[in-house]
C-alpha cells in the first residue's frame, strides 16, 4: 500500500489517501509512485505527493493541515503553537526548552506546565 497527500494552492495537506499496490506495483516487485498520483489525479484532481507512514522519505507521514515544503521536499506537521518556530530540520521547536519530566506547554505564559 502506498500513501499520498493532496495538497491545495498552499501546499497545505487536505486529504491523505492509500492506493492498493496493484495499482502502484503492477510488477508485484518495484513500486513506482507516479502511478499511485496519476490514479488519485484521474479520480480525485488535484496535486498529489507520496507521503511515507514509516517516515523513509519527506521527512515524516503527511496529515491534514500539515504542509508540503517544495524545496526541501518535506512535509511539515502543523504548528502546534504560535510562539513554536520552525527549525533548520523542519521541527518546530518552543521558545523555552523542555525540561526533563513530564510537562505540557502552556501558550499563555510561554512556558512549561508540570503536567
Amino acid at each position: 500500500m502506498a500513501h499520498f497527500a493532496k495538497l491545495d494552492e498552499n501546499n497545505t495537506v487536505v486529504q491523505v489517501d492509500v492506493v492498493a499496490n496493484q495499482i502502484t506495483t503492477p510488477d508485484g516487485v518495484n513500486e513506482d509512485g507516479q502511478l499511485g498520483i496519476d490514479f488519485l489525479s484521474n479520480l480525485f484532481g488535484g496535486v498529489w505527493k507520496q507521503t511515507s507512514y514509516n517516515n523513509t522519505f519527506r521527512k515524516q507521514f503527511a496529515g491534514v493541515g500539515d504542509t508540503y515544503d517544495e524545496s526541501a521536499d518535506v512535509f511539515i506537521l502543523n504548528q502546534p503553537f504560535p510562539s513554536w518556530t520552525l527549525d533548520v530540520n523542519h521541527d518546530w521547536q518552543p521558545p523555552v526548552s523542555r525540561p526533563e519530566g513530564s510537562y505540557s506547554w502552556n501558550e499563555s505564559t510561554l512556558s512549561w506546565d508540570a503536567a
